[in-house]
């Protein structure tokens, strides 16, 4: 015999997919449904565990149980850092996701705290620095809406920003073309990164800033920015909610061996 807290999950979950509560939507207080003879108490809000698990809501104190957004944003690998977006224009990479996925924005879904510290081991390994170095931790959260998609700390060599907006912590991007415009305007034009990605458990502070459901992994992100003559101007490490992305890359397929024989 199924059980009641599962019968009422799968009837939810129905709901949901059908579209009668759509992303962002508030499903009803456990009270509401208790009083509508859905079950009691304990019944409900296992039911709407049950739904945390598998993804289809977040729960939080203050927010209630809210259904949350079904299609990932493309979390695009390259066309992201085209310079007619950020050199050119007021486009930041975050930004441009949202344009890609077609998804509204707000330029106060980034937050940042910015802090000088001493450099982690791989910070310092990026940067070619000795271990305790003091470097800018430039920390965003990046939310759609209310729900925050990912984290991403960026680590500069004092003498690159120095006196910049990345050393600004006002609330949204770094001004107009955010980061790597101002990196431009400095003298610091990007010319190529190399990005690596692994999926992972989340930390329980994790769970907590990201509003994870139960066992979601995240996806960590190392991003190495450099100018031409190779000079490392931003390391970067970011987290991100690993449902709510998906990874978008379209790139010339290269050739090294016909390089060669014209070399």
């Amino acid at each position: 015999m199924t059980p009641k807290w599962r019968e009422l999950a799968d009837k939810l979950a129905n709901q949901i997919k059908a579209g009668e509560y759509g992303p962002g939507a508030r499903l009803p207080h456990i009270r509401d449904l208790v009083d509508a003879g859905e079950g009691s108490k304990s019944t409900v809000h296992a039911a709407y565990k049950a739904l945390e698990a598998e993804g289809l809501v977040t729960s939080s104190r203050g927010h209630g149980t809210v259904v949350r957004q079904q299609v990932p944003l493309k979390r695009l690998g390259i066309a992201r850092y085209d310079k007619a977006k950020w050199r050119d224009g007021d486009e930041v990479a975050f930004i441009a996701d949202r344009v890609a996925s077609g998804r509204t924005y707000r330029r106060n879904e980034q937050t940042q705290t910015v802090s000088l510290v001493e450099a982690p081991p791989s910070v310092a390994a990026a940067h070619g620095l000795s271990e305790g170095a003091e470097v800018y931790a430039r920390a965003r959260l990046v939310k759609e809406g209310e729900q925050p998609t990912h984290t991403l700390t960026s680590y500069y060599r004092p003498e690159h920003v120095e006196g910049t907006r990345l050393v600004d912590p006002t609330p949204g991007p770094a001004g107009r073309g955010g980061g790597f415009r101002v990196l431009y305007d400095a003298g610091y034009e990007i010319d190529h990164m190399k990005e690596a990605i692994f999926a992972r458990a989340a930390t329980s502070g994790e769970v907590k800033t990201l509003q994870l459901p139960p066992g979601e992994p995240v996806v960590e992100l190392h991003r190495t920015t450099y100018t031409a003559d190779g000079t490392v101007v931003e390391f970067a490490i970011g987290v991100h909610a690993a449902s709510r992305f998906a990874w978008e890359y379209d790139f010339k397929v290269p050739d090294s061996a016909r390089k060669a024989e014209a070399e």
